[in-house]
């Protein structure tokens, strides 16, 4: 049996029993129910056709390397280039979902794009697949183009991740980055490059400037229906407006629902905290950090996970009635650590301690003032709590809460980080309200990364290596018994 007559007999006995995966190079392509195939010629090198409305690949098959009732592996020349490549057919469990279909046609895609719009380099296969070993991200594309000796890491964003969180996306790159520069036998690499569609280059254009001076980074932007990329200068578009909250319009609002909360406040004072939100033009009433009431346009409303019942007198001792279930459930001491309401929204319980003293977190930190929520748009995804506090010598420092692994941690810390000196280069956080009869420094704040020593991830010292030196970033590390009351245990 000739190659080519042995090489179609495979794939059909391949296609009919069961889902089969195309990979190239390692690389996931698409599932081989998703493609029309042919075979052309009936000499040693026959020519293998696969198509679709989203792949166009044909390679001349050289021989078949590996064949099993899993797999079928073929050794492939692909037109322009001198060394063979890997096709490989393999079955899988099932087929793969549509969301993984498309992220992985987006990986090809971008590959093809780079090899078509940046000549003179070579684009090494890239991938789309999640690294757990690296904490290298399976939602952004990576690969790296050579030209000459010069090599240059990729990170491409789809357009679905695109405008979701720029922090991300960096952290990603940043570990990429890391990843290359530790490999044996790879050259240098000169920096990033960010391929990302139009909505998500402001937003990355902006935090750039939180990188070492010394570390290069650029940005493409492209478009599919044009099949280009666009260089962008990040300084034309790094000014992100951030709008910052008058402090008296906190007090305003507080002043106005005095009335009303105080009778609510009083039936557990030391436990309940209040959190206006001027935007939202409401106050969410905290017992030790969970929110179960909220007042807004002159009445409350409460009850858990939502507050929906409105409070009349019918119904306050309900109200009651729930204040004592949390005393029980929500107390440091509480007999069931696993209670829904004692693991409930950590970070805001971790919050009120920080805020009764931020001294427990540092000696050198002024225990009258803890802002929280100072800025009324902080960016879409800013998942982590943020303190506004001030040394006793008048610098501004803030304060970074999380209580789980979280990677983006450095990189988001570092974006309220830009918002907030703009604010400081610009007289606003005086002028606003905050720190009366406080000289602020006009040296960058200070930040403070808070979580239970245990929880920082493993891959934050490489984020934090490629920072600016302006940017000063002080660990901090809790015992994990941090409910009991604050005692750090780590600081770096």
């Amino acid at each position: 049996m000739g190659l080519s007559s042995e090489l179609e007999a495979n794939l059909r006995e391949l296609a009919s029993a069961g889902p089969v995966e195309l990979r190239e190079n390692g690389a996931r392509v698409a599932p081989l129910s998703a493609l029309s195939w042919e075979v052309r010629g009936h000499g040693e090198r026959p020519l293998l056709h696969l198509w679709s409305s989203n792949h166009n690949l044909t390679r001349r098959v050289l021989a078949i390397t590996d064949q099993s009732d899993e797999r079928l592996a073929l050794a492939v020349e692909r037109f322009g280039r001198a060394r063979p490549d890997r096709l490989e057919f393999v079955r899988v469990a099932a087929e793969r979902s549509a969301r993984d279909q498309g992220r992985e046609e987006f990986c090809r895609w971008i590959e093809a794009l780079c090899a078509s719009q940046f000549p003179d380099a070579t684009a090494d296969p890239f991938t789309i697949h999640q690294d757990l070993e690296h904490s290298l991200s399976g939602n952004y594309a990576r690969g790296v183009l050579t030209s000459g000796k010069t090599q240059w890491a990729v990170i491409a964003a789809p357009e679905a991740e695109g405008g979701s969180s720029a922090s991300r996306c960096l952290t990603f790159g940043l570990l990429w980055l890391e990843r290359l520069h530790s490999m044996r036998g790879r050259g240098p690499v000169s920096g990033l490059r960010f391929l990302l569609p139009r909505d998500a280059v402001p937003a990355m254009a902006h935090l750039l400037a939180v990188l070492n001076p010394k570390l290069q980074a650029e940005i493409y932007r492209y478009d599919r229906a044009r099949e280009i990329f666009e260089a962008i200068d990040p300084s034309s578009l790094a000014n992100i407006s951030s709008t910052l909250v008058p402090l008296r319009e906190s007090q305003s609002l507080l002043d106005r629902a005095g009335n009303e909360l105080e009778s609510v406040v009083s039936l557990a004072p030391s436990r309940i905290t209040l959190h206006p939100s001027v935007p939202q033009r409401h106050i969410i009433l905290r017992f030790r950090g969970l929110s179960f009431a909220r007042w807004e346009d002159e009445k409350i409303f409460f009850g858990l996970p939502e507050a929906r019942e409105q409070l009349h007198a019918g119904n306050r001792l309900a109200l009651k009635q729930l204040l004592q279930e949390l005393e029980t459930h929500r107390h440091p001491l509480a007999s069931d650590g696993m209670h829904p309401q004692f693991r409930a929204q950590p970070e805001r319980w971790l919050e009120t301690l920080v805020r009764e003293d931020v001294t427990r977190i540092d000696i050198a930190l002024d225990p009258r003032f803890a802002y929280a929520q100072v800025l009324a748009n902080a960016g879409g995804d800013h998942g982590i709590l943020d303190i506004l506090a001030v040394t006793r010598t008048g610098r501004l420092a803030i304060l970074e809460l999380k209580c789980t692994e979280f990677l983006n941690l450095p990189l988001q810390a570092a974006d309220y980080w830009l918002r907030i000196k703009r604010h400081l280069d610009h007289g606003n956080i005086a002028r606003y309200g905050y720190f009366p009869g406080v000289e602020l420094q006009s040296a960058p704040p200070i930040v403070y990364l808070v979580a239970p020593a245990l929880r920082f991830h493993p891959a934050i010292d490489a984020i934090l290596r490629s920072l600016s030196p302006q940017l000063e970033i002080v660990r901090v590390g809790l015992a994990e018994n941090w409910r009991r009351g604050i005692r750090v245990v780590l600081r770096q």
